[in-house]
């Protein structure tokens, strides 16, 4: 568990007593000590990104299509008004000056020569979509998300992932059992478990089809394979490596990329075979991952957690050579809009998210979050980046309740503008966006409870005038005092 060493002052620093675990490699609980609190594994790349590439594609152009009908729907509408003024205008004239009006030109006649066109219903598809924009109201701290449903769910929720379908929510509990809890988003009902051994789990994807789920196990450095539907294991994934977290499937769900925490490298298993074809050796802690759709990259995170700077790389696949092309305090999850050709990264110690050209390899500073951004999600549109944030340590210890409550930020992804804010409960870690961008889950680590919310069109979110971010900036605090965030990359 990544220690919480990298926080800036502003984010109280959780001082180990001498008596803790060792935070590395040969540790049994180095997760636990840093990483079980300090970073919510749910790392699903875009759950994962590769394999929902073609989900998150698809979901944007028929969205695009609904807007363009919606548009020639409204148009259709003016039009049609605009022949009724008409139509008035003339009853008038013909009212009043009949002499200069053929009795034979009604206002009916009139109304018919235009287009036919503009009486056309609008299609079954279009009718939701403007009715939901226009009834979608906020809240009276102008939040625009809805919430659905907390609840109880298994102890430490490190990661989650909304099936494709949008039916359950997986959430996998770190250290105990049962490793995976199922649930109903909706109404938090208990569909079902599954247990991987005698520990926990990590992280827990699908794949594009939902059929299959993998769930990484730290302890055993495996990587379990399961039915989604018989919720029973199919195959054991052993990484040849130490700590594995956050996994990912490649675009062509052909292969599985394993970050290994301890072993500083990443596992590339083929999933016809079960076999590593080979380790990718990478700087120190590596978490967050991202492939590329045309599988030519990978781009891994590292949160450095002895070196105390986490950078982020960049792997050529066909090669095997990795390049540094950016450095913060400790990098942690990654996510991408590769439409607009931009890839985000969480710094958990610099409280900030940092943007990459996807072309160029060139990192930047992106936006400040609120305290220890962890995991994040980007809608399907690529619009709206999701970002979990834990809040300031407790100065005792990390493994007890802060100072702050967690949170959620909806950030504009081209400006880096808040959208909307959520404040959650204690240790906001996990976190998944459904795949058609309707339902957003999150975790209170420290509570062992998931939280669903609504999420509304793009639309709503960025005419929201920032949703309840202001408001939430005096109800992150427990102490009723205003949220100051200091960043280094934000320049304060």
């Amino acid at each position: 568990m990544q220690a919480d060493a990298h926080h800036t002052a502003s984010a109280p620093v959780c001082h180990q007593p001498a008596d803790a675990i060792p935070l590395r490699k040969e540790s049994p609980l180095p997760e636990i000590g840093r990483e079980m609190v300090t970073e919510p594994e749910s790392q699903k790349p875009r759950r994962p990104p590769r394999s929902r590439t073609d989900a998150r594609a698809a979901a944007r152009r028929e969205r695009e299509r609904r807007y363009a009908r919606t548009r020639l729907f409204v148009a259709a509408i003016a039009a049609v008004l605009v022949l009724a003024a008409g139509g008035l205008l003339v009853r008038g004239l013909v009212a009043g000056r009949s002499d200069r009006t053929p009795p034979s030109v009604t206002t009916t006649q009139l109304a018919t020569t235009a287009p036919a066109e503009p009486t056309t219903t609008a299609p079954a598809s279009v009718t939701p979509t403007a009715s939901v924009e226009a009834s979608w109201t906020a809240s009276k701290s102008g939040q625009l998300v809805k919430k659905v449903k907390r609840f109880t769910t298994v102890p430490a929720p490190k990661g989650l992932a909304i099936t494709p379908d949008n039916r359950e929510v997986w959430v996998t509990a770190l250290v105990t059992k049962p490793s995976i809890g199922i649930y109903d988003p909706k109404t938090g009902a208990k569909k079902g478990q599954v247990n991987l051994g005698k520990n926990g789990a990590v992280e827990v994807i699908f794949n594009r089809a939902g059929t299959r789920a993998y769930a990484s196990q730290m302890q055993s450095h495996r990587v379990y394979e399961i039915d989604v539907k018989a919720r029973r294991l199919l195959r054991t994934f052993n990484t040849k490596s130490s700590w594995t977290k956050v996994i990912l499937l490649s675009p062509d769900e052909k292969k599985l990329y394993a970050a290994n925490w301890s072993g500083d490298d990443v596992s590339v298993i083929s999933l016809k075979s079960g076999k590593v074809l080979r380790r990718i050796k990478t700087a120190d802690t590596p978490r967050g991952l991202y492939a590329t759709a045309d599988g030519k990259k990978l781009y891994i995170a590292c949160f450095g957690e002895q070196t105390l700077k986490g950078v982020i790389q960049v792997c050529n696949l066909k090669t095997g050579k990795v390049k540094k092309i950016g450095s913060g305090r400790a990098m942690r999850h990654m996510v991408a809009d590769e439409e607009n050709q931009r890839l985000f990264t969480s710094d958990l110690g610099d409280h900030c998210i940092w943007v990459t050209d996807l072309k160029t390899d060139k990192t930047k500073f992106f936006a400040k979050t609120d305290h220890m951004p962890n995991t994040i999600d980007i809608s399907p549109d690529g619009r709206v980046l999701f970002v979990s944030n834990r809040g300031a340590n407790n100065p005792t210890s990390y493994n007890l309740r802060g100072p702050e409550w967690g949170s959620i930020l909806l950030l504009d992804t081209r400006t880096g503008k808040p959208l909307d804010a959520i404040v959650g409960g204690n240790q906001c870690t996990a976190l998944d966006v459904s795949n058609d961008g309707t339902l957003l889950a999150f975790s209170d680590f420290l509570d062992g409870k998931i939280r669903v919310y609504k999420v509304p069109p793009t639309e709503v979110l960025l005419e929201g005038d920032g949703g309840a971010y202001t408001a939430h900036l005096r109800k992150v605090r427990k102490d009723g005092t205003k949220l100051r965030v200091v960043s280094k990359a934000a320049g304060g």
